[in-house]
């Protein structure tokens, strides 16, 4: 998990769900952000520092769009409290990242998970093996949606 993204949560700067609350954008119809996903080099510096999603170091290839790919958020952010739990808020998008019909014949390892709609403001970078890809389609299976799996997990101690 990016560092700043666990101050921006706390400061209201992501919606990943719709909110009953008052909303930043909208007193009346609060919306949902708009979180995409970036695939990095292997030589790329992309990793918990990592405050915003740059072009620096990001893939290139064959039908592979800078800016990467709008993830599915259909799945609002869940949270528990239990005693075999403690505290936990989880999330995970609600579809495999894939990157469709792609060439990328530079080694990649890297995914950047980032809200678009907030500044382009970094969310959590995930490492993988290292890969490249020829005309074919490469998909990052999400974990499940549960306290122990979720691809972001926040938990009290």
């Amino acid at each position: 998990m990016c560092t700043s993204f666990m101050s921006e949560l706390m400061l209201g700067q992501h919606q990943f769900g719709t909110s009953t609350l008052v909303s930043r954008t909208s007193l009346t119809s609060p919306t949902t952000d708009t979180l995409k996903a970036a695939l990095y080099l292997v030589s790329a510096t992309i990793n918990a520092a990592t405050t915003v999603y740059t072009a620096t170091g990001e893939v290139s290839g064959t039908n592979y769009t800078a800016g990467g790919i709008t993830v599915t958020n259909a799945t609002a952010p869940t949270s528990t409290n239990t005693s075999a739990t403690a505290g936990v808020a989880f999330f995970t998008p609600s579809a495999s990242l894939t990157f469709t019909t792609v060439t990328l014949s530079t080694a990649f390892d890297t995914v950047l998970l980032y809200n678009s709609t907030q500044s382009n403001k970094a969310i959590s970078v995930h490492t993988f093996g290292s890969q490249t890809v020829t005309a074919g389609s490469f998909s990052l299976t999400m974990p499940a949606n549960t306290t122990s799996a979720a691809l972001i997990r926040l938990a009290t101690t």
